[in-house]
């Protein structure tokens, strides 16, 4: 396991920094997940990939990318309210479905180990970054209902709450004030990033002409009609 991550101790605290060969293995990773992502589709599209889908999802991770490092609020001991990412990652699994949206969020997730890393264990970094962010393709739920978006969304963002509060709880739940419980602390403290991104982005993306915007796209993106 040295040889992709090395450890870091620093004033006591022990975290673990990912080698240059860890960054290769994590980009071959991504890489192969968003391949496998296009043989995934309708059953006529199976036996070759799906190079609409592909351009589509890359374009989708590329805008999480960059809406992610636009942060109106960052708070000290990591989280931060976005320019709606975590939208973009969810927009796939609402085009394409719930395999295509998961295996899109994971690579998304090595994206953000390889952009944002913070480890100090295994299971820490699992629930951190892969269950977490992976959750988002919870969206692919609700690909074919009425409202969809909303309803994948709202999903999506949840899931990755619970992630993040189990992980506060777990994990960081000694840095936790004395007045407050754990769960307490990191309730309130993902609810003023996550919670409070994934409300306003409802909000916007309720509007009614925002609503058929996003219609239209997923219609374009997958060359059917889709539902309002």
């Amino acid at each position: 396991m040295s040889f992709f991550v090395t450890k870091v101790v620093a004033d006591g605290d022990v975290t673990y920094s990912i080698t240059s060969a860890g960054y290769v293995l994590l980009i071959l990773v991504i890489a192969a997940l968003i391949i496998a992502a296009g043989f995934i589709g309708k059953k006529e599209q199976t036996r070759r990939i799906n190079t609409k889908s592909m351009v589509f999802a890359g374009l989708a991770m590329a805008l999480a990318i960059v809406t992610s490092n636009i942060k109106f609020l960052k708070l000290p001991m990591g989280g931060s309210i976005t320019l709606m990412s975590m939208l973009f990652i969810c927009l796939i699994g609402y085009w394409y479905g719930l395999k295509i949206g998961f295996m899109t969020s994971i690579a998304y997730a090595f994206l953000q180990l390889i952009i944002d890393p913070y480890i100090i264990s295994l299971p820490q970094m699992l629930l951190d970054y892969m269950f977490a962010f992976g959750a988002l393709g919870l969206s692919g739920l609700f690909s074919n209902k009425k409202h969809g978006l909303l309803k994948g969304y709202a999903v999506g963002v949840i899931g990755r709450y619970i992630c993040s509060v189990l992980s506060g709880v777990i994990f960081f739940g000694m840095y936790a004030p004395e007045t407050m419980s754990p769960l307490a602390y990191s309730l309130a403290y993902n609810g003023m990033t996550i919670g409070a991104e994934g409300v306003l982005t409802l909000i916007i993306i309720a509007i009614p002409p925002v609503a058929h915007a996003f219609t239209y796209i997923k219609g374009f993106a997958v060359d059917e009609k889709v539902l309002v």
